[in-house]
């Protein structure tokens, strides 16, 4: 397995302003700068900063070269990597100061280099839900309760396995747990193992984590490690704010239009539409907008509390003069609900965004207060089968993993403006959306809607996609099957051509399906192993044995076998499946099936789940290649062979007539 060593930059300071995936990027650009033209230096950088999208937006070319010939420096004077992360945190402070501030949400921009103070309240809270939640967990109880007043929590995130239990009792069966390494001491490869099989889980249930490295989790970064738990844990506490969990909030609304709205709103958006109608029947007559300024004072807390709770009610709440006697009322009411105290009087007063989320999130699983009176009637219209709900969910996430602007709620729902597509598009395919066509939301005229849409599907037309008789309508009215249709070939396109840009493989001709198959097949008989697959539909891979004799063969350390059944039944199949995400994932691989999609072979997500393990193995092979090096638990001989050196072809060499697929 590669080694995880991030970039090292010997000025600490310096080190400490950037994560580790913000380093391997400008390290790579620095360096394809120095290939290019010998050397670095300032003359060379405006096209450089230019074209990256932190400044594209803010500075044009001439103004950057303005900026970096301001210091009376020589432009043509050589420069070395760390000067070069100097101008570019400079630009970067040009750029905060021009937009006006700095990006200040914790809950969605956990990754920014821009505002690296940790809030204590939030910590000691986060760190209350976990000796909460994991206390009786098997390995950890050893470690457990943490102190919120010390640096424990950093220190017990290193090794990965609180972060890798933690996403589990967020989204439980997530991870198979058989796949965590638990030793009490882990070596430098296990740790990495860990950290990467939770940052690929994190991106699978919903989280951002673009700009967060194994690296950066290693060191323990507390305002990274704190806002991927901060993350996870609203991704937990939010989870029954929708229709399919909690269908009773179709209380809510009064007819199907209002649904389809209630269908298409952040989970955020539907607790504050929950407290507001409870609000409402209560005679409350404020109208809460957020979780911040508008529960300041208590009151709304207090009427909510009466309203759900009238065995608890007392006026003695909404008598109290003082916001932080009453905030402190209201916390002991809540508390006769069984709603543990992770906020205190002053976050109340403070307006603290998240806590106040947190608990009103609390208050909503303890007591909602709704009834089943037209559950009945929504039931008949959530008409979609399982294998949609499953592949809207896989598309969901992989959209939100690209980290687009948009964070999508509802793929039927979201898309429809069309502009969440654009953005996806364009995070793919960098350049190909006219965005002064772009219409931005929110967008009151439907035509306007249209119009990105159509923008939308002249991309997939120029890329080849299969759209006969497709439009924009289409999109715009919901059809849910050319909906996942489109993103379905837009996801397979980028698959496809992540693999093709692997130069040393590829060497620059189109990948096909057939490719994908014919290369899995031949890795895992070099292996030694004799499973085959005849198609992405083939009914065999339910087992799961060829996938985990394929994860073996790419990295023969990753798999163990003492866990592997033999797949017949199917509660064997089920840990089968269950087993390879996890270990997928601990590989390397960003994937977002399910374990159903294994054994039900759900032929678009076998190939979505082949192409990944593929994409990582070559991407090693190029890797080792490029920096002439290799884990040093491959010998010199394996070394040859992995990267191609043996005179061999590449794995990648094709039999066309050999297997043909249907896409």
């Amino acid at each position: 397995m590669s080694s995880y060593r991030g970039v090292i930059v010997s000025d600490p300071w310096l080190q400490s302003q950037f994560t580790q995936v913000e380093l391997r990027t400008l390290k790579s650009k620095f360096i394809s700068v120095r290939t290019q033209h010998g050397r670095v230096t300032r003359d060379d950088l405006p096209p450089v900063f230019a074209g990256m999208k932190a400044f594209s937006e803010m500075f044009s070319e001439d103004e950057i070269k303005t900026f970096l010939g301001e210091s009376n420096s020589d432009m043509d004077e050589e420069i070395d990597f760390e000067a070069f992360l100097r101008l570019y945190l400079d630009l970067q402070g040009r750029a905060v100061e021009k937009s006006g501030g700095s990006r200040s949400s914790f809950l969605k921009a956990t990754t920014t280099t821009f505002h690296h103070a940790i809030n204590e309240s939030e910590k000691a809270s986060y760190v209350a839900h976990i000796n909460n939640y994991l206390a009786e967990d098997k390995f950890l109880k050893d470690f457990l309760p943490i102190d919120p007043a010390t640096n424990a929590l950093f220190d017990l995130a290193k090794d990965g396995v609180l972060l890798c239990k933690l996403i589990n009792v967020a989204v439980p069966g997530t991870i198979d747990e058989r796949a965590i390494n638990t030793k009490k001491v882990l070596n430098p490869w296990e740790r990495n193992e860990n950290h990467t099989l939770c940052l690929n889980s994190a991106k699978a249930i919903g989280c951002t984590v673009v700009n967060i490295g194994t690296q950066d989790l290693v060191e323990a970064r507390p305002h990274l490690v704190l806002g991927l738990i901060s993350q996870i844990i609203k991704i937990q506490l939010l989870a029954d704010l929708n229709l399919k969990k909690t269908p009773q909030l179709v209380e809510l609304v009064d007819d199907s239009q209002e649904v389809e709205e209630l269908l298409s709103l952040a989970p955020e958006k539907v607790l504050l539409k929950w407290m507001n109608f409870h609000l409402k029947k209560a005679g409350y007559q404020k109208q809460v907008t957020n979780f911040s300024t508008d529960l300041k004072d208590g009151e709304a807390y207090a009427h909510l509390l009466n309203a759900l709770a009238p065995e608890h009610s007392t006026h003695s709440t909404l008598d109290a003069k003082d916001p932080t006697e009453r905030a402190n009322k209201v916390l002991e009411m809540a508390e006769k609900l069984d709603c543990k105290r992770y906020l205190t009087p002053k976050d109340i007063v403070e307006g603290s965004p998240n806590l106040n989320l947190a608990f009103v999130a609390q208050i909503f699983h303890h007591r909602n207060g709704l009834t089943d009176s037209k559950t009945t009637t929504f039931a008949e219209m959530m008409t979609d089968d399982a294998e949609t709900s499953r592949e809207e969910r896989c598309f969901r996430f992989w959209m939100n993993s690209l980290g687009a602007t948009t964070y999508v709620n509802n793929v039927f729902e979201d898309v429809r403006n069309g502009y969440v597509m654009l953005e996806i598009v364009d995070k793919i395919f960098p350049g190909t959306v006219n965005w002064k066509q772009a219409n931005k939301p929110p967008i009151k005229m439907p035509f306007k809607q249209v119009e990105n849409c159509n923008q939308v599907i002249q991309i997939g037309r120029d890329l080849n996609f299969s759209l006969v008789n497709v439009a924009g309508n289409d999109i715009v009215a919901g059809n849910k099957k050319l909906i996942i249709a489109f993103l379905w070939q837009l996801m397979r396109f980028s698959m496809l051509q992540l693999l093709k840009n692997l130069r040393t493989h590829s060497q620059g001709k189109e990948i096909t399906d057939a490719d994908i198959l014919n290369w899995a097949n031949n890795r895992v008989k070099k292996a030694g192993r004799t499973s085959q697959m005849e198609s992405f539909k083939d009914k065999s891979l339910s087992s799961g044995i060829f996938f985990l004799e394929l994860l073996s063969a790419v990295e023969p350390r990753v798999v163990n076998w003492g866990l592997v059944t033999k797949g017949e039944t199917d509660e064997d199949k089920k840990l089968n499946a269950t087993y390879i995400i996890s270990v997928a994932r601990k590989l390397g691989c960003s994937i977002f099936l399910l374990p159903e999609d294994v054994i039900e072979v759900n032929q678009k997500m076998m190939l979505t789940l082949t192409a990944s393990i593929m994409y990582w193995s070559l991407q090693q092979q190029e890797s080792a290649s490029d920096e002439g090096e290799i884990s040093d638990e491959i010998s010199a001989e394996g070394r040859k062979n992995e990267t191609g050196l043996s005179g061999e072809t590449s794995d990648l060499a094709v039999d066309s007539e050999s297997s043909k697929t249907e896409e």
